[in-house]
């Protein structure tokens, strides 16, 4: 089923009437921060990230709902992740255990990732202790 959006009039109407009882003092308006862009990950930080999972190109581009080609241009630096494929690195970066739950895949645990500013002031995924294996992975 789907609800009829109120046309453009009755929507700009109601705004108008909110902003003026705001000016009023008579209404208080809600504010909520907008949230920074989704961090950066460059082509080796990603493969690392993979590799620490142990799941496969396919296995890994299945569970962003992407392509194994993409991940493999991803990984080769051929391509960038779009902001929302970074956003949901990030939070599987940040929470692997929610994101492998919401996609029916046994838990993980990432150890050594990070999220820290970068110099532009932008703020870049990172993973810091890489064992041999995942090292060795990650460069494939």
């Amino acid at each position: 089923m789907t609800t009829k959006r109120p046309p453009l009039f009755e929507r700009l109407k109601q705004g108008l009437e909110e902003g003026i009882a705001h000016a009023k003092g008579d209404a208080s308006l809600r504010t909520v921060e907008v949230p920074k862009e989704p961090p950066e990950i460059d082509a080796k930080t990603l493969a690392a990230l993979r590799a620490q999972t142990d799941m496969s190109q396919a296995l890994f581009a299945r569970m962003l709902s992407v392509s194994p080609q993409t991940v493999r241009n991803w990984e080769r630096g051929v391509h960038s992740p779009s902001d929302a494929s970074r956003r949901l690195i990030q939070i599987f970066s940040q929470h692997p255990d929610v994101v492998c739950r919401t996609v029916r895949l046994p838990e993980i645990k990432l150890t050594g990732v990070k999220i820290k500013a970068g110099g532009s002031g932008r703020r870049r995924i990172v993973v810091e202790h890489q064992t041999k294996r995942h090292r060795a992975a990650a460069s494939s």
